[in-house]
């Protein structure tokens, strides 16, 4: 119960409700009355859109695959948008729970599932979005090479070292028992994952470090996350000017004859959208995540209630409920990432941008995806200077799907 306690805390998959007193013969059940009224409210338009949003996402990225664009980038979209959906699958069975005020009816096995899938779509939309700005920082400070080469083998490698990593954390999720009954209430409610309260100092501490151990994992791919979004916008806004007409035409020679310089600079309208894309990406890590792993060390802390040694805090009840409440409202962040992943894909590349434009007008005319995608491609070669837009980032740094 200890290890089941440890990674649902550590994802934030569960809302936690814990004693606050050090007995275990004499705990209360520390709790936040608004979670039972917040979270079926935005779980429900969460789990809406997000099933609509990434049903999209996959749909665009599989026209786009038969179009024969399938490059690096979109295989971390692809594999981001599935972590997605297993969180939004997840999303009805805790509806109901906090629908029924903390009352879990669907088994013990599907708490334990529910459990892992919020530990999953976490961890693992925070791996597939530093992947995606590795993926753009190479493609700033290495143009020729990501222009010319095929990454998609080490997109494939990379994704399935992230799905391996995820899928060992939560297997704790999967192997120990999720659900108990709580007999301090009248109505002898089932909880999942939540009041593990009653246990020793020694294994209160080992919780403790495993949650400190995984918020410094969040800490460090964050700082990943920064830097290289950083290093990009530093090389655009370094960069000169759009280029003039006779600019372009020299561009062209030099293209085809392969003796371009990686100096060559953006039109500002890439600027402008790459710009965009750092700071979806980073936006997506300061909302969604950043709040809850600040906060996750106090609040582990002051529900633990360790009685001596290290860990130990002597907060009174006030703090500790203000950390719960608290608690929660991160909780509620961390499930907007399933509705906002797509807006970096938006921003992260043209060719999404395009056919999304181009897919809108067709769908008022009935056409589909293969008619959307010929239309877009037959768009291209009729029209060389848009040709000769899209390809320049893929030259310069910023790496078009």
């Amino acid at each position: 119960m200890t290890e089941m306690l440890t990674a649902t805390e550590a994802a934030g998959a569960m809302t936690m409700s814990h004693v606050t007193t050090s007995s275990p013969d004499n705990s209360t059940f520390l709790d936040s009355e608004f979670r039972y009224v917040l979270f079926p409210v935005v779980y429900g338009i969460i789990f809406i859109l997000g099933v609509f949003a990434n049903l999209y996402v996959l749909f665009v990225l599989r026209c786009l695959r038969e179009a024969r664009a399938m490059g690096e980038i979109r295989i971390y979209m692809t594999n981001l948008t599935i972590a997605d959906l297993l969180f939004v699958a997840a999303l009805p069975f805790w509806i109901g729970y906090y629908s029924r005020r903390g009352n879990w009816i669907f088994g013990d096995f599907m708490c334990r599932l529910t459990g892992s899938f919020f530990f999953i779509n976490t961890y693992g939309t925070i791996l597939f979005l530093a992947a995606i700005s590795v993926n753009r920082y190479w493609a700033v400070t290495r143009p020729l090479d990501v222009a010319s080469s095929d990454h998609r083998r080490r997109g494939i490698v990379v994704c399935v070292v992230i799905w391996l990593f995820t899928l060992a954390m939560s297997v704790p999720h999967l192997v120990s028992p999720g659900t108990h009954m709580d007999n301090r209430t009248a109505d002898n409610v089932t909880r999942c994952f939540e009041g593990y309260q009653n246990e020793d100092d020694h294994q209160k501490k080992t919780v403790a470090v495993t949650h400190f151990l995984i918020i410094s994992l969040f800490l460090v791919v964050f700082f990943l996350v920064v830097v290289c979004n950083f290093l990009i916008a530093r090389a655009l806004l370094a960069q000169g000017p759009p280029l003039s007409g006779l600019q372009s035409a020299t561009y062209s020679s030099r293209k085809s004859n392969r003796t371009m310089s990686t100096s060559v600079v953006k039109p500002r309208g890439v600027k402008r959208r790459a710009l965009q894309m750092l700071c979806s990406v980073v936006g997506v890590f300061v909302l969604c995540f950043l709040p809850h792993h600040i906060l996750q060390g106090f609040w582990t802390l002051a529900v633990l209630q360790i009685e001596e040694g290290w860990g130990h805090v002597d907060w009174d009840p006030e703090t500790r409920q203000l950390l719960n409440d608290a608690h929660q409202i991160t909780l509620v962040l961390m499930g907007l990432n399933c509705i906002l992943d797509p807006v970096v894909y938006f921003f992260a590349t043209r060719k999404f941008r395009r056919f999304i434009t181009e897919h809108m007008k067709k769908l008022a005319k009935g056409e589909g995806c293969s008619q959307t995608v010929n239309s877009q491609l037959s768009m291209d070669s009729r029209n060389p200077s848009q040709r000769l837009q899209s390809e320049q980032p893929r030259e310069d740094g910023h790496q078009d799907l």
